[in-house]
């Protein structure tokens, strides 16, 4: 499970230390002044006194469109490659870091000729050593995704996508991760997923194991080879996230959630 810093704000560096403190080992933010405190997230990480390789941590480049005009982390005049420097200039000094383990581009990029120049110059990170692993997140369509993958020297390792009925759940996408080893990581989980969550299946689950329903929707989606985002900013709600890997669902009570797909 990786924990989730959009929208935490000032209180970004408190939150992420309380996550690390609680038993978080991964984090995830983005070089997005818009919806993101890349900086207040290295604080927190250093507050947490955490050694670097105990820690993952993936950030983003996020092109134009997603930011800001009045608080970006590059020049919107500069051309592409050198955005894509600058930006991951900026992630490494607000992290504190001299390298990364995952990095996103945080949405699909067009037209595709500049989504693959943005690849490149991301493979030449992996090449150099500063960059761990590369992907792309908010990406839907399956088409675009598997040119990526077949066109790029350095494959994919990681899809961010938001988990909801209006994608299909990624069903295609999500298969196709499973069988060339990517790791398909889930946002907007709970908050997509009421009806999920309020179902008979996962009530009686719930009183079953004697977890929330939170804890059995989790613990279901990393038994599917999903790896969720948290968010949370309760201390409680963290310790009993982080608690879902101590219960294992049988395949018939994963079947039945998943038929609700």
């Amino acid at each position: 499970m990786i924990y989730g810093t959009a929208w935490k704000e000032e209180k970004t560096a408190q939150f992420v230390a309380l996550a690390i403190e609680n038993g978080f080992k991964a984090i995830d933010t983005a070089c997005q002044p818009k919806h993101y405190n890349e900086k207040l997230v290295g604080d927190g990480i250093a507050k947490a006194g955490i050694s670097r390789e105990d820690i993952f941590i993936q950030t983003k480049f996020t092109p134009i469109g997603g930011q800001d005009v009045n608080n970006m982390p590059y020049n919107a005049n500069d051309d592409l490659a050198k955005q894509v420097n600058d930006s991951l200039k900026v992630s490494l000094s607000n992290l504190q870091t001299n390298y990364i383990d995952s990095l996103l581009i945080h949405s699909p990029i067009s037209p595709i000729k500049d989504m693959l120049k943005v690849w490149q110059i991301f493979e030449s990170f992996v090449d150099n050593g500063i960059i761990k692993q590369i992907g792309i997140s908010n990406c839907y369509d399956i088409k675009l995704f598997e040119y990526i993958y077949s066109t790029s020297k350095i494959k994919p390792k990681v899809l961010q996508n938001r988990f909801y009925a209006s994608s299909g759940y990624d069903k295609e996408l999500r298969a196709f991760c499973n069988k060339n080893d990517i790791s398909y990581q889930s946002f907007w989980s709970l908050t997509a997923n009421p009806h999920i969550l309020n179902s008979d299946i996962v009530h009686n689950l719930s009183d079953k194991y004697n977890k929330t329903k939170a804890q059995i929707f989790y613990r279901f989606l990393t038994q599917i080879n999903i790896t969720p985002l948290n968010g949370t900013t309760s201390e409680k709600h963290m310790k009993e996230d982080l608690a879902i890997f101590e219960f294992e669902l049988d395949g018939e009570e994963i079947d039945k959630i998943d038929r609700l797909f």
